[in-house]
């Protein structure tokens, strides 16, 4: 007797704690449109891509039908309104599903729905498409002048692991910031550290090296960088910049140079290549960057007889190219025009080449040069082959800024900082573009907790797609703490 009472208080315990977890058939069917978050509904995925999981608000119970095709997949009881997805159950899925449609049907009980209700199902399309493995980027608290705690960090796209490349930590005085790769690659990185023993670190053919640009004449410093697809050349801006706040209005804060100039640092020579037509006071020079084959240089420019000491609304960025001979490190005669603010409008910043070199993918807005802070910045693209403009308004948001991107390393994917969700911080937004250029839905960097999201109180900073994992010296953590 005592034995078949403790089978029925276990079966009662069990039964009880996991009642919540127990498939459930609802009362009612809707056509209403589910609300998700992130919004993954008819977003276009890479095959390699982490678990989507999405939460729903204010349900008390959830469940999830993942069925590729007419046959269903699997099912997930979700917890605290969540469906997250076992990653070995997702990586199946998505094998099963290339090129193909994956649906979800999603049942809520709620306070609306005390009996259960089931959501039309939303489709996901998967890609054969693969992702880059990972993608850097800065964290960092959205402010105007101090920081505390920051640090490069690297984040598996294929599932849920993040790691840091190099923090401030051991010396939160430090600002890193302006990391940069050549040609996606994992075995080389650069970055500056600006503090009392700075400078601009150097990881390449497995050596760790710190230039302090002050010692190489001429004395130039070196901001927004571009390293030549070869790895022999490093593109810098040299930039003064301000910052003046605003007293009224939405937005806070406008960043601008007064002085910026191109130089080009020789890695092997230890040398800075300077060009006349890019050192001078009446143009400004700014973001530059490589063509995939290396043989151009893109940068934004601006130039005026009159350059205003203070900003104005009157400066407008042009995007300008010259040729480039890694032989011999020198730039062409000719410069061309590619982007012109007079004839088109507004002003652009962050000129990126597709790989295939095809795309000029960059930032528009209405004026200057820092458009993260510009509410109505937006992605546009030119097609450099058939000339014009490419749509890619679906990546964008009406009210918020989208700004700095970057290609894969296929051209098919892009990555770019988005601050939609609240207007204050910057978070990662991933998009396709189709072999016929046709844009994909935008989907937000999915996380193992999708309140993760809203949660980390940091802007992510400068997302650059790379091939592997970056493995930095240990030296790398402690090369510009101050000497003691």
């Amino acid at each position: 007797m005592k034995g078949i009472l403790k089978i029925f208080i276990l079966f009662v315990l069990v039964y009880g704690l996991s009642g919540c977890r127990i498939w459930r058939d609802t009362s009612y069917v809707t056509d209403v449109e589910l609300e998700i978050f992130p919004d993954y509904k008819g977003v276009t995925v890479p095959c390699n891509i982490a678990p989507l999981n999405f939460m729903i608000e204010d349900a008390d119970h959830v469940q999830a039908n993942f069925m590729a095709g007419s046959d269903a997949s699997f099912r997930i009881i979700g917890k605290d309104g969540v469906i997250a997805v076992p990653e070995k159950k997702w990586r199946e899925l998505m094998e099963d599903s290339k090129g193909g449609t994956l649906s979800i049907e999603v049942s809520v009980w709620s306070e609306e729905w005390p009996e259960g209700v089931t959501y039309t199902p939303f489709n996901i399309y998967i890609s054969d498409d693969e992702i880059d493995g990972w993608v850097a980027y800065r964290l960092i608290e959205p402010g105007y002048v101090g920081w505390r705690q920051l640090g490069i960090y690297q984040r598996d796209l294929t599932s849920f692991e993040e790691t840091a490349i190099v923090t401030n930590k051991a010396d939160d005085g430090t600002c890193l910031n302006c990391h940069n790769f050549p040609a996606f690659s994992s075995e080389s990185m650069m970055f500056h550290a600006r503090g009392a023993n700075g400078g601009t670190v150097i990881y390449h053919e497995g050596k760790l090296s710190k230039v302090d640009f002050g010692d190489i004449s001429p004395v130039k410093s070196t901001t927004y960088p571009a390293w030549h697809p070869e790895g022999d050349y490093i593109a810098y801006s040299s930039n003064t910049t301000h910052q003046i706040f605003f007293d009224e209005g939405r937005q806070p804060v406008e960043v601008f140079d007064t002085a910026s100039d191109l130089v080009v640092y020789d890695l092997k020579n230890n040398r800075l290549i300077t060009d006349p037509r890019f050192m001078t006071e009446e143009t400004l020079e700014t973001f530059p960057s490589w063509s995939p084959d290396g043989r151009y240089l893109y940068f934004s420019s601006y130039a005026s007889d009159t350059l205003p000491v203070l900003f104005s609304t009157d400066i407008r960025y042009d995007i300008l190219r010259v040729a480039f001979d890694p032989e011999t490190g020198t730039l062409g005669e000719k410069i061309d025009t590619v982007f012109c603010a007079a004839e088109d409008g507004g002003s652009a910043s962050y000129p990126r080449i597709s790989p295939e070199g095809r795309y000029l993918l960059y930032t528009w807005s209405q004026y200057g040069t820092f458009p993260v802070w510009h509410q109505e910045a937006d992605l546009r693209m030119l097609d450099l082959e058939e000339g014009g403009d490419a749509d890619v308004s679906l990546w964008n948001d009406a009210d918020q800024a989208d700004s700095y991107h970057s290609w894969s390393s296929d051209g098919r994917w892009i990555v770019f900082g988005s601050r939609r969700l609240d207007g204050r911080y910057t978070r990662l937004f991933i998009a396709h573009l189709d072999e016929d250029g046709n844009p994909g839905k935008p989907f937000l960097l999915p996380q193992e907790d999708p309140r993760h999201n809203v949660l980390r109180m940091k802007s992510y900073n400068v997302p650059e797609f790379i091939d592997g994992k970056v493995e930095l010296p240990r030296e790398a953590a402690e090369i510009f703490i101050p000497k003691q």
